[in-house]
């Protein structure tokens, strides 16, 4: 799958995705990896990051968000932290990373 971004995080990544979810009961378990390529906060470059959750239908729970050490090129060469996402009712997803560069 491929996400664009846009806001203080403007780009594209593409991302491998597997699941165990149950869509009539809105039940399971994700796990994502997924390269960007873009800005962020004005520094061009790519990076990995790596997410996951789980839901009972309307929330998440077990979240894990976290940049792939080494993986950065560009500007963002020596990107490490976390993030965090947020899923609107519209299904809007929102993402937001907490970093260092350096």
């Amino acid at each position: 799958m491929e996400k664009h971004f846009e806001g203080e995080v403007v780009g594209r990544s593409a991302t491998l995705f597997t699941a165990a979810f149950d869509q009539s009961t809105g039940v399971g378990t994700y796990v994502a990896m997924e390269k960007f390529e873009g800005s962020l906060q004005g520094r061009e470059g790519s990076f990995n990051f790596v997410h996951s959750a789980t839901t009972s239908g309307s929330d998440r729970t077990a979240e894990f968000f976290t940049i792939v050490p080494s993986s950065g090129t560009g500007e963002l060469t020596e990107i490490s932290g976390a993030g965090g996402m947020a899923v609107d009712a519209d299904g809007t997803h929102r993402i937001w990373f907490d970093y260092q560069v350096g």
